[in-house]
């Protein structure tokens, strides 16, 4: 049984990846076997460290990503000389060049902008929709087209509880995760016979950067709370079972999946 989640010698690539849940996500899959590839525009540091003590090798690679304004950078090191590609596929192949395979891609990577939907602006729903949805598709295209003709993969999207439901004063995140979903169930249908499956991941509220507002909110964090089955807010730990499992030879049958690790909420 322990052989189902075995990642040995698998290649996973995460967007995200430099603190919260995509941190969390990438150290897991590590403890689980595979080497990572992180990608973003952040500096990584902390996770590749983090990979690394796990006895995985770690590369990084510098991406915007935003689908056309992206620039793509690749290092050994986030300290170390970089070299320009371009794209999001210019991701994946960065990611093949460092380890020489493509067995994971986890499309972690987002943004939230909160305002009044009378007062939002056609610059932050573009940021919002472009980066939690479109880059999402164009990476899992490109990761695709290796994964088809290599013998399957396994594409996780984070989506979120919104994917669900509406929200309060995020109108560009609730359409952008409802999309996520959609074009979960999209994906799957069209790849899971060749090999390739689709799911995604939809956290509840989780203590990273995206919810501090909430947080400190001094009306809505007890709320929030009060709804929450579980008590308490999630921790990225929290979502390491799941994301192993969707990674893993354990969920081969399972495509187009939106699985909510939410601590009840979805049941309240």
């Amino acid at each position: 049984m322990q052989n189902l989640f075995d990642l040995d010698g698998r290649v996973a690539l995460v967007t995200g990846a430099n603190t919260g849940l995509g941190q969390a996500i990438a150290v897991a899959l590590a403890q689980a076997g595979a080497d990572i590839v992180l990608a973003g525009r952040s500096d990584p540091a902390a996770t590749v460290e983090q990979v690394l003590a796990s006895g995985r090798r770690c590369h990084s690679v510098y991406a915007d990503l935003l689908p056309g304004t992206l620039s793509v950078a690749a290092s050994a090191a986030p300290s170390g000389s970089v070299t320009q590609t371009g794209g999001l596929a210019g991701v994946v192949d960065q990611a093949l060049a460092a380890f020489g395979r493509l067995d994971i891609l986890v499309n972690n990577a987002g943004i939230i902008r909160r305002a009044d939907a009378t007062d939002v602006t056609e610059e932050d729903w573009d940021a919002v929709v472009d980066t939690n949805l479109k880059s999402m598709f164009f990476l899992s295209q490109a990761a695709a087209r290796h994964m088809l003709v290599n013998g399957g993969g396994k594409i996780i999207n984070i989506a979120s509880l919104l994917s669900f439901q509406g929200g309060i004063r995020v109108p560009a995140y609730a359409a952008s995760k409802s999309g996520v979903a959609g074009l979960t169930h999209a994906l799957a249908n069209e790849w899971a016979a060749r090999g390739v499956n689709v799911n995604a991941i939809a956290p509840g509220y989780f203590a990273t950067n995206n919810t501090e507002a909430l947080r400190n909110d001094a009306v809505r964090e007890p709320q929030i709370l009060a709804r929450i089955p579980a008590g308490r807010w999630g921790q990225p730990d929290d979502l390491a079972g799941a994301a192993v499992f969707l990674s893993s030879r354990a969920s081969d049958y399972v495509h187009g999946v939106v699985l909510p690790v939410d601590g009840g909420w979805l049941a309240r």
